[in-house]
């Protein structure tokens, strides 16, 4: 058996029965943007995600024979050496320039900051059954699950993982992984890289037990407003509308969402203006709560919430509806004094 080299596949295949369209890849080249992840050949119908496993599970959009060539990497483009313009000599009022390489900037990236957070290694739960095909779950290892005697037997011929035990990090176009200090340029090579610890195989992770505390965390909050209302948008992802609670009052509003993996989001705006309660209303959604705010007169709020801060002559002023200020316009908004002139 042979490994597929072709980007996406992976698999290991026979050369001898390799048909035209036994193999399902990706013939573009990875693109990594601003944490997106997503492949030039088939970015508009496969969207960009932003977890690395998932970018590794994107379905490959071309079908064709499985090879074992190994990928030619693109020509490199040599930079065009820096030139610095030197003044040599200013004699009766004409100056004279000569140019000269720049100095040598120092290709060693700034050191990377240590990353704070923990990171929890799965453990393979050696109870629970394992399909046949299944792949190692480890970073750097495509070990494929064939039998217990031989991938998580003890002492098994192929029980032992070489693998990355921390995610990997994309850096202003090197790739590498936190748990190792190799970078590399190409998505290829970034493969190939060997993994730093060994270990067991996790086929089947097992599964943890939830905390116990919650965590309490931050959501931001948007706004914007006409003459007569205040809509604010809560982007509290996948609230709890049984267990939250809101309560509009004339100058508070009061929050406290529950949020998934034990998360709570608890905070009390204390509103620029008044709002009458009982026309105001607010609604759960699938990534955000909104508030709608019935103001109690038609003064223009500056901000969402009082603030002791001098603002000076900052004033918010009626714009279109759709976001804060003029992002995302829909319609116009006008007061009653602009509404009576047009």
């Amino acid at each position: 058996m042979v490994r597929c080299t072709h980007k996406g596949c992976g698999q290991d295949f026979n050369p001898e029965n390799n048909g035209p369209e036994s193999c399902t890849y990706h013939p573009g080249a990875p693109v990594f943007h601003e944490g997106s992840k997503s492949w030039s050949c088939c970015s508009d119908v496969n969207k960009p995600v932003l977890d690395f496993d998932d970018f590794m599970k994107i379905q490959g959009c071309t079908k064709g024979q499985h090879t074992d060539e190994a990928p030619q990497a693109a020509p490199k483009t040599q930079p065009e050496p820096q030139v610095q313009l030197k003044m040599t000599s200013s004699q009766a009022g004409s100056e004279t320039y000569s140019s000269a390489p720049a100095g040598t900037l120092s290709s060693a990236a700034p050191p990377e900051a240590a990353p704070t957070a923990k990171f929890e290694e799965e453990e393979d739960d050696l109870s629970a059954p394992v399909p046949v095909g299944t792949t190692c779950r480890h970073n750097g290892c495509n070990v494929t699950y064939e039998s217990d005697e031989l991938h998580r037997k003890e002492g098994g011929a192929a029980a032992e993982c070489t693998y990355h035990p921390k995610p990997p990090i994309f850096h202003e176009g090197s790739k590498g992984y936190l748990c190792c200090k190799r970078r590399v340029l190409e998505f290829d090579e970034f493969l190939k890289i060997e993994g730093c610890k060994k270990g067991r195989h996790v086929f089947v992770p097992k599964q943890r037990a939830d905390p116990q505390e919650e965590q309490f965390t931050e959501c931001r909050v948007d706004h914007y407003q006409t003459p007569t209302e205040v809509h604010a948008s809560v982007f509290a992802k996948q609230a709890d509308a049984s267990t939250s609670t809101v309560k509009i009052e004339e100058n508070q509003v009061f929050l406290d969402l529950y949020l998934p993996a034990k998360k709570r989001f608890r905070r009390v705006l204390n509103l620029w203006g008044p709002v009458v309660p009982e026309e105001s209303s607010y609604k759960f959604f699938g990534t955000k709560l909104e508030l709608k705010l019935k103001k109690k007169d038609i003064r223009s709020w500056t901000l969402l919430e009082k603030t002791d801060k001098d603002l000076g002559n900052i004033s918010f002023t009626f714009g279109v509806g759709g976001r804060t200020g003029t992002i995302g316009a829909k319609e116009l908004i006008l007061d009653d004094v602009n509404r009576a002139r047009s």
